[in-house]
C-alpha cells in the first residue's frame, strides 16, 4: 500500500499584514543547510525567506552572490534572474487576469487568439493545455541554428510539430509559455513586459521586478554563467532562448528580489486587486487531465517530478515553481506559509544545482513550523480526507484489504430494526424485495432467504430487474415466476414496454415497504438505476416505504467522469442527468433521485460499514458476483463506462464472446489500422492489440470481426468515458462510410458532445468542454453522499 497525502485546497483565509517576527530559533537549521550546499559547491550563496501567518520568521542572505571575477557577499536585496519563475509570476498571472476579465477562456483552442498557431496539426491545443504542459510540445525550440529575434522565435513556435497528442502526456515545455506570452500580447495589444509592469508589478509595489533590468541595477544583480562568447551574464537573461528573443519571453527573462516575491506570495495567500480569490483558487488547484499521474495547476506545480522544492512534509494542497538558475517559490495555503529560495547555482561555470537544497529547506521548514493546534488539526484532515480524490496522483492509495459490510449485513447486525418491527403488533409487516443474484449477505446467503425468515415480517413479493432474478437472462422477454426455494412469486419489472418496466399499483397496494438490494455497475446507463427510480415513483404514489440496502460502487465512489446527459431526454438508460461515471452508490442515487426529481417517497437507506469512497470492488473483501451476464469481472466493469458508449452503433463490443467489453470490432474494421491509430493517441490506462473474433450472439453473431482487444494496464489513470469518445471518434474518422455514429446518441444523450465528434474535434478537447458541467454536478452530488 502506498501512503497517500490527500488533496485539499481550502478557501483563502483572512488577510494578514506582513510584519517581522523574532527569528524562530528552530529555523537556525536552515543556516547549516545552506552552508553545507555552499561547502559542497552546489551554490555560491542564497537568500532564504520564510513567512508564516503574515510574519517573516526567517530572512537571511548567506554566502556570496558573485565569485567571478571577484567575490561579492550575498545580500537580502540581491536581484536574481528568476528563470522559469517567470512562467508563474508574470505569464500565468497575466493569462489569469485575461480569464478573469472574460477576454480568454481556458478551454478555447489557442488558434482562436493566435490563428497562425494552427500549423502542423495544432488546432486542438487549448490554453489550458499550454498552462498545464499537456500540449504535446517538446521541451524547447531548436537552438542548433543561429537564429535571433522574437519574431523568429514565435514563427518557430507556431510552426512546431507536437510529439504527442494534446492532453495525453505531461511534457514540461518552454514553448508552451513562449506561446502564452505571445497570446497575452495579441489579446492586450501590449508588449508582455509592459503589460506585466503595469498590471502586476506596479500594483503590488514590486519595485525591483522587471524584464530587461536597467544598468543601475547591475551591481545588485547576481551573475549567472558565461555566455557563448565567454562573457559573464549579469543583468542579461541566462536562458538562451529568452536571450535570443531579446530578453522578454513568456517562459524566462524576469529579474526579482526575495522581498518582491514575498509581496507576490502574500498577494496570492491574502488577496489583492491583481487577481480575485476565485482566480487564485482556480489557478492553484489541479487543472491537468483528470487521469494524469501528475498534479499541475494552471502554470503552477502541485505534485510532479519537478516539485522537489515542496519537500517531503508540506501537503499536496500547496503549490509552487522553480527556476533553472537556482530559484524557487513554494506556497502552502493550509498553513499560510511560503518559502522563497533564491540562489544563482549556475554561477560561475554552470555546474551547480539547487535541487537538493530547495527540498531540504522545505522539509526543515515544515518540520519546525510554529503551528497552532487548529492548524495542525486542519493540516491532518487535509492530508487524510482526500483518499483517492486525486485519482491517479502518485501518493494515492491504490488498494487496500477492506472488510465491507453491505446493507443487508448491517440490517442483520442490527436485528432488522430498520424494518420498524413492533413487538406489540400482531400483524406482520408485509414487504416486497427488488433483488437478483447479487443480493447476498457476507455469508453467501440470499437476501430473499434472510428476509423470508425474519420474525414479524412477511415477504410477499420478489421483484426482478433486467436479466431476471438469477441474472442470467439476456433478453427483453423476462416473465413472472416463483422462487423455487421460498415459493414466493417473482414479478418481473423488465420487458419491452415502459409499463412492463415499472411495478404495477396492484403489486404494491398490499405492501408496507419495498426493500431494494441490487449491485449496481456505476454507469449512468445501467438500467438498475432507472428501476430504482421507477420504484421510488410507484412507492410514493402507493404510500409504501422504500428501504435501500446499499452496496459498493464497484468503480470507486471518488471518481466522476464523462459527459452529463441532457435534461429532457429521460429513458430507461437515462433516468436523471448524470455523468456516465457518477461515483455514487445506489443508496446515494436514491437520495438524489428522491429529492431532485421531487418524488418525496418515504426513503430509508441502510448504509454499508467499512466502505471508503476510494475502494475499487476488489478492495472491499466482497466476492464478485456478475451483476449482469456480460459483466464478468472488475476489468470489464472498469471498461464498461467507455466501451458501452458505442455499442448502440453497428459494432460488436464482445457480447457473445468470453471477454465482453474488452473487445471492439466489426466485419468492416481493419484491425491493425485501428489498433495503430488508437495506440498513437496515447490514451492513458489502455493499450490496443489487433484481433479477430466471431461473436456467437448479439451484433454480428456468427460473423468474423476484425478489431481490437482493449488491454487495461492502469485502471486508475483510465478515463473510461473519454475512452468511449476516443473509440467513437476513431471509428468516425477511419470508417465514416460504415460506422453509424448516429446510433450512439441513445446512450450518449449529449448533443454537444455528439456534434463535436461528428465535426471531428479532438476527444481530449471534447472532454475539456464537459468539465465545467462536471464540476457543477460534483457540487450537487456532494449533498447526497453518505460516505464522506
Amino acid at each position: 500500500m502506498l501512503l497517500f497525502c490527500g488533496l485539499a485546497f481550502p478557501a483563502q483565509k483572512k488577510r494578514h499584514t506582513r510584519q517581522a517576527a523574532p527569528p524562530d530559533s528552530r529555523l537556525s537549521v536552515l543556516d547549516s543547510i545552506v552552508r553545507d550546499a555552499i561547502d559542497n559547491r552546489e551554490i555560491p550563496g542564497a537568500v532564504v525567506w520564510v513567512e508564516h501567518d503574515g510574519q517573516v520568521i526567517y530572512k537571511k542572505a548567506i554566502g556570496n552572490r558573485a565569485l567571478d571575477p571577484k567575490s561579492e557577499p550575498m545580500t537580502v536585496d540581491t536581484i536574481f534572474d528568476i528563470a522559469s519563475l517567470t512562467k508563474v509570476v508574470a505569464t500565468t498571472t497575466a493569462v489569469m487576469q485575461l480569464v478573469q476579465r472574460g477576454d480568454v477562456r481556458l478551454n478555447d483552442p489557442v488558434t482562436k487568439y493566435l490563428p497562425e498557431f494552427s500549423q502542423n496539426g495544432k488546432e486542438d491545443v487549448t490554453v489550458r493545455d499550454l498552462l498545464t504542459h499537456f500540449s504535446g510540445f517538446r521541451d524547447d525550440l531548436d537552438l542548433s541554428s543561429l537564429w535571433q529575434g522574437r519574431d523568429t522565435a514565435l514563427s518557430m513556435a507556431f510552426a512546431e510539430k507536437l510529439i504527442s497528442p494534446p492532453g495525453s502526456r505531461f511534457l514540461y515545455s518552454d514553448i508552451n509559455f513562449i506561446t502564452l506570452g505571445a497570446l497575452v500580447e495579441r489579446v492586450t495589444d501590449d508588449p508582455l513586459d509592459h503589460y506585466c509592469q503595469t498590471h502586476i508589478f506596479m500594483p503590488l509595489q514590486m519595485t525591483h521586478t522587471r524584464f530587461l533590468p536597467p544598468a543601475s541595477w547591475r551591481p545588485k544583480i547576481a551573475p549567472t554563467d558565461l555566455d557563448e562568447n565567454g562573457k559573464m551574464l549579469r543583468g542579461t537573461v541566462h536562458d538562451p532562448t529568452a536571450r535570443r528573443m531579446g530578453g522578454v519571453a513568456g517562459h524566462a527573462g524576469l529579474f526579482s528580489t526575495a522581498d518582491d516575491l514575498a509581496k507576490f506570495a502574500t498577494a496570492l495567500l491574502s488577496g489583492s486587486p491583481v487577481l480575485s480569490p476565485q482566480m487564485v483558487e482556480k489557478m492553484t488547484t489541479p487543472a491537468q487531465p483528470p487521469n494524469a499521474t501528475v498534479l499541475r495547476g494552471l502554470g503552477w506545480d502541485i505534485d510532479s517530478q519537478l516539485s522537489s522544492n515542496r519537500g517531503s512534509l508540506l501537503p499536496v494542497g500547496s503549490y509552487g515553481h522553480t527556476g533553472f538558475t537556482g530559484t524557487s517559490l513554494w506556497i502552502d495555503p493550509t498553513t499560510h506559509t511560503f518559502i522563497i529560495v533564491l540562489a544563482n547555482a549556475v554561477h560561475p561555470r554552470g555546474k551547480g544545482s539547487a535541487v537538493a537544497l530547495r527540498s531540504k529547506i522545505a522539509t526543515a521548514v515544515a518540520a519546525t513550523l510554529p503551528l497552532t493546534i487548529d492548524e495542525k488539526e486542519e493540516l491532518r484532515w487535509q492530508r487524510i480526507t482526500g483518499y483517492n480524490e486525486a485519482q491517479a496522483a502518485a501518493r494515492r492509495v491504490v488498494s487496500r484489504n477492506g472488510n465491507v459490510q453491505t446493507g443487508i449485513d448491517v440490517l442483520e447486525l442490527h436485528n432488522f430494526d430498520a424494518l420498524r418491527l413492533g413487538a406489540e403488533k400482531e400483524e406482520k409487516k408485509r414487504i416486497g424485495l427488488l433483488t437478483n443474484q447479487t443480493g447476498v449477505d457476507s455469508q453467501g446467503k440470499r437476501t430473499i432467504d434472510v428476509l423470508a425468515q425474519v420474525p414479524g415480517v412477511s415477504l410477499d413479493a420478489i421483484f426482478s430487474p433486467e436479466h431476471g432474478v438469477a441474472g442470467t437472462l439476456d433478453t427483453i422477454n423476462v416473465g413472472d415466476s416463483k422462487d423455487p426455494v421460498t415459493n414466493i412469486p417473482v414479478l418481473s419489472v423488465y420487458g419491452g414496454s415502459d409499463t412492463s418496466r415499472r411495478p404495477s399499483p396492484d403489486a404494491l397496494k398490499n405492501l408496507d415497504a419495498v426493500v431494494i438490494d441490487l449491485q449496481d455497475a456505476g454507469a449512468r446507463f445501467y438500467t438498475y438505476e432507472t428501476t430504482l427510480g421507477y420504484f421510488l415513483e410507484a412507492a410514493a404514489k402507493a404510500n409504501v416505504e422504500v428501504i435501500v440496502l446499499d452496496r459498493p460502487n464497484p468503480l470507486t465512489g471518488s471518481i466522476v467522469q464523462g459527459p452529463i446527459s441532457d435534461p429532457g431526454h429521460e429513458s430507461f438508460t437515462n433516468y436523471f442527468p448524470l455523468p456516465v461515471r457518477h461515483g455514487m452508490t445506489l443508496g446515494e442515487l436514491a437520495k438524489m433521485f428522491n429529492a431532485e426529481r421531487k418524488i418525496n417517497a418515504k426513503l430509508t437507506v441502510i448504509p454499508m460499514e467499512g466502505w471508503l469512497r476510494g475502494d475499487w470492488y476488489d478492495s472491499t473483501g466482497l466476492a464478485w458476483i456478475n451483476p449482469s451476464p456480460n459483466l464478468r469481472n472488475l476489468t470489464q466493469a472498469a471498461l464498461y463506462t467507455g466501451v458501452a458508449m458505442v455499442e448502440g452503433a453497428n459494432v460488436s463490443v464482445g457480447r457473445g464472446t468470453d471477454t465482453p467489453f474488452e473487445l471492439l470490432g466489426a466485419p468492416w474494421i481493419k484491425s491493425r489500422e485501428l489498433a495503430s491509430y488508437l495506440n498513437a493517441r496515447n490514451i492513458s490506462g489502455v493499450r490496443f492489440v489487433p484481433i479477430e473474433f466471431t461473436p456467437n450472439s448479439a451484433v454480428y453473431s456468427g460473423q468474423k470481426c476484425q478489431g481490437v482487444n482493449i488491454v487495461l494496464v492502469d485502471r486508475n489513470t483510465l478515463d473510461a468515458p473519454e475512452l468511449g469518445i476516443e473509440l467513437a471518434s476513431a471509428l468516425h474518422k477511419l470508417y465514416a462510410d460504415q460506422f453509424q455514429l448516429e446510433k450512439m446518441k441513445d446512450l450518449l444523450v449529449n448533443q454537444s458532445v455528439f456534434d463535436a465528434i461528428f465535426q471531428g474535434q479532438d476527444p481530449r478537447r471534447i472532454a475539456q468542454d464537459w468539465q465545467d458541467a462536471l464540476d457543477a454536478f460534483s457540487k450537487l452530488r456532494q449533498t447526497y453522499l453518505i460516505y464522506k
